[in-house]
């Protein structure tokens, strides 16, 4: 998914928003948002009475793990955090940056190319719909973003920067608000990417297996992956670029009732597998998408070939993560996770003429979270 955020529309966050800045985009610039008199209470309003929170740290660390999405059949409303992979953002409070506003002043890692402009960069849209959720105005902000993840790679990498800045800035003001308040200001971020999906952004911040039951209202299912059950991800990312906006319009515009009815029952046994901790139904299921993975597959060279060495060398199942265009297999041992990888990376390579790289990956249970802090 990609990372890059060319305009601000605050639907479920009504915040009038104007920015005190120029729209140039150099790395060295550093760039401000600022909420309006129009999106504040009238002096009349009793509301001025009650003081906006007060920041309990001086500024916290925060890191948001990678995610597959779909999962198979599960477009759009099914996803899962991977632990070890993903975005830091570190946040303070800043007494140069005017109250009220926030400053991407660094962006570090795989980010090179991101505006550091909050309007046009995810971690900053997600940033400014807390403040607004939080009614932050008597103090500014400085936050700095690390990319673990490359843009563009089917791991969520817009999502988890979305989440880290979410996290950021509840924890910094005392941690209010509820995750799924923290999921909907993500989904702010990722609705500028590619469309109002929350398959990412929802285990990035929550943690494990999510299930979207619905957008509006929003409704998220944690699905309980049993404890004492193994589980790895083989993660294949290919030196391709595969754009959300360009990946999501391969997808076929009306489907057959045979196709929505075995999709809708392989979703659901997915879902019985993970709830199950069976890993053999799991995989058996993510990888017998008959919608999505048909018409994006061709796009990513070699993919159908990768996915076939995978099933060979031992993979319980083979899919393409997200968007593409990194692939990911399950596996219930490390070692032989590892062996998989390294026969995916040959298919890549042999069918598509593509180098790539391959992880070996644990389920994240946790999501996004605070690492560090300095308290007031």
């Amino acid at each position: 998914m990609a990372t890059f955020c060319s305009q601000l529309h605050l639907n479920s966050i009504s915040a009038t928003i104007t920015t005190s800045s120029s729209s140039s985009s150099s790395p060295k610039s550093s760039f401000r948002f600022k909420i309006s008199a129009s999106a504040l209470p009238s002096s009349n309003s009793k509301s001025l009475l009650i003081a906006d929170p007060q920041p309990v740290f001086t500024s916290v660390k925060t890191f948001a793990p990678a995610t597959v999405a779909n999962l198979g059949p599960g477009f759009d409303f099914l996803g899962c955090a991977v632990d070890g992979i993903g975005d830091f953002v570190n946040l303070r409070v800043d007494p140069d940056v005017h109250p009220g506003e926030v400053s991407i002043s660094d962006i570090s890692g795989a980010g090179s190319k991101l505006s550091k402009n909050p309007l046009w960069n995810c971690a900053g849209i997600a940033a400014i719909a807390v403040m607004k959720m939080l009614k932050i105005r008597s103090v500014g902000l400085s936050l700095s973003l690390e990319k673990g993840l490359p843009l563009g790679s089917g791991l969520g990498s817009s999502a988890a920067s979305a989440a880290a800045a979410a996290v950021a800035v509840n924890e910094l003001f005392g941690g209010s608000l509820s995750r799924s308040d923290l999921v909907l200001a993500g989904l702010e971020s990722e609705s500028k990417v590619s469309g109002y999906h929350a398959d990412n952004v929802a285990p990035s911040i929550m943690g494990g297996f999510v299930l979207i039951r619905s957008y509006d209202p929003l409704e998220l299912m944690q699905l309980q992956f049993p404890i004492e059950k193994d589980l790895f991800f083989v993660l294949v990312n290919p030196e391709f670029e595969a754009p959300t906006k360009k990946m999501r319009a391969a997808l076929p515009k009306e489907i057959t009732m045979s196709h929505h009815v075995w999709n809708s029952s392989q979703a659901g046994a997915l879902v019985a597998s993970v709830l199950q901790g069976d890993l053999r139904g799991l995989g058996k299921a993510l990888s017998s998408d008959k919608i999505v993975e048909p018409r994006r597959a061709p796009l990513i060279p070699g993919m159908e070939a990768v996915k076939k060495a995978a099933i060979e060398a031992g993979a319980f199942g083979c899919t393409i993560s997200g968007a593409g265009p990194t692939a990911v297999a399950v596996t219930d041992d490390e070692a032989r996770g590892r062996e998989i990888g390294e026969r995916m990376v040959e298919a890549f390579m042999k069918e598509g003429n593509l180098k790539a790289i391959a992880m070996v990956k644990q389920l994240d249970r946790v999501g996004a979270r605070l690492v560090s802090s300095v308290p007031r």
